[in-house]
This record gives C-alpha cells, structure tokens and sequence, in this order.
C-alpha cells in the first residue's frame, strides 16, 4: 500500500467528531478484524473530546481489543487539568462498561528524558513492527489522532524545536513555547503509522491550515508537514471554518 493523503471537509465541528468516530470505528473494526487488536494513539486538545464522547457513546464499538496510547503529553500529574490523559479519561475511558485491554499513559509527572526514555521502550515492546511495509523495525501503530495548532505544531512538534530532526529515538522530552516541558512521538514513530488522522477546526487555523496544504515544505516552521507516512492513510479531516481560506 503506498502512503496516501485526503482532505475530508465537514460543515462544523460536530460534524467534524461525528465523522472522525465514524473513521476510528471503522479502522478499529479493520484492525480486530486482521491482528485481533487495535492500537490507537490519542491527542489532546478541545476537538479530540468531542470525538472521545462520541466513542463512548458507541454501542458497537468493542473496546476490549482496543491498546490506547498517547502521541504527547503535558509533564504534570495525570490528575491535572492540562493533562491528556485526564482528558480522554474523563471523556472516554471513564465511561465505558468493558475497558480497552491495555491503556498506558505517559508519565508526565516523571523525570522528562526518563519518561520519554521509558514510553519509548514500552511502545518497542507492546507494539510489532511490519518490515515488509518499509517501516524497519519501528513500531506500527494502528492508528496516530493527531490535531494541528495555529502555528502548525503537531503532537509536541514545536516550530523550530529540536525534536524535528529527531532520527532515531521514537519518544523524546522537549519544551513547548511556554517553557512547559512535554513528551511526544517523534516523526520517525508518526510515519510508520497504518493511518494518522490529523484533525482542525475553527477559523483561527485556516491562515495555518493554507499554508501547510498549500504552500512550500518547510516542517520546521509548520512541523506538521513532516507528517509523511512510509506506507499508509493520511487524512485530514477539517472544518468547513477551517478550511474557509483555502483556494480552489
């Protein structure tokens, strides 16, 4: 299967959720289907809840087979407000009557570099490689949720942060503009993903959202171009607000 990307353009933000649940669905059903399991990494953000809920609220979905990752995470406690984890517990994991079979955070309370260090290790272990997909021995997520901010980051990538030249270690500690210390998934762990669905909404990221789809390859300035998967489905899914600066 060679590396594929679409754009998908919903009306509003709910749609947008109702779509992205429609999508993850369906690739967990693909999934289960093929390896008995489904291994999802989750973002943080506002858009990504609304998703969450709506996955809770699935009758058909069957979580049991579900492996939940994080893709970045805020180095506070998993009780904190700012926290991924806290998110997607409250909204989803919270609220299921038959729990995934695994979930396993990232420790952002822990030392930076040995948390980063550590998921890393787990991710090695927990998650098989497919060599026959061009992947190496890198670890094959089913399925990477990633959003993109107004400056173009994705996951923890930040504009100009070292983290985007990032070769060989999957996860790694590094700052936000803030100063907060965070963890993510490297580029080398995004791309060699089955499927990263990457979602935007409102108006505030349009400006942002032309320029990654539509202008020059610069990922340290906008990191979330350097999301290029070896071999595999990368979809946008935005909001028609999203979208509005966009040229036909």
């Amino acid at each position: 299967m060679q590396p594929k990307r679409s754009v998908e353009v919903t009306p509003t933000a709910d749609a947008l959720a109702r779509v992205a649940c429609e999508l993850i669905a369906a690739a967990a059903a693909a999934s289960i289907g093929r390896r008995r399991v489904f291994r999802i990494a989750l973002a943080g953000g506002t858009t990504p809840r609304a998703v969450y809920r709506l996955l809770a609220d699935d009758p058909y979905i069957d979580f049991r087979h579900w492996q939940v990752f994080w893709s970045d995470e805020r180095c506070v406690p998993p009780t904190a407000v700012e926290s991924n984890y806290a998110m997607a517990k409250a909204a989803l994991l919270d609220r299921l009557a038959a729990p995934p079979a695994l979930v396993l955070r990232m420790a952002g309370e822990g030392d930076p570099p040995a948390a980063a260090a550590a998921y890393a290790h787990t991710v090695r272990e927990l998650t098989p490689p497919n060599a026959a997909a061009g992947t190496g021995d890198t670890p094959r997520f089913d399925l990477i949720l990633l959003g993109m901010g107004a400056d173009g980051h994705t996951a923890s990538l930040f504009p100009g942060a070292p983290a985007l030249d990032e070769a060989a270690r999957l996860v790694v500690a590094t700052p936000a503009p803030t100063g907060q210390m965070r963890l993510t998934f490297t580029y080398p762990l995004l791309n060699a993903a089955r499927r990263v669905l990457i979602l935007v909404s409102g108006a505030e990221k349009a400006a942002t959202l032309r320029a990654v789809l539509q202008g020059p390859h610069a990922p340290t300035r906008h990191p979330v171009q350097g999301v290029q998967l070896v071999k595999g489905n990368l979809t946008w899914l935005v909001d028609a607000a999203a979208y509005g600066e966009m040229g036909e």
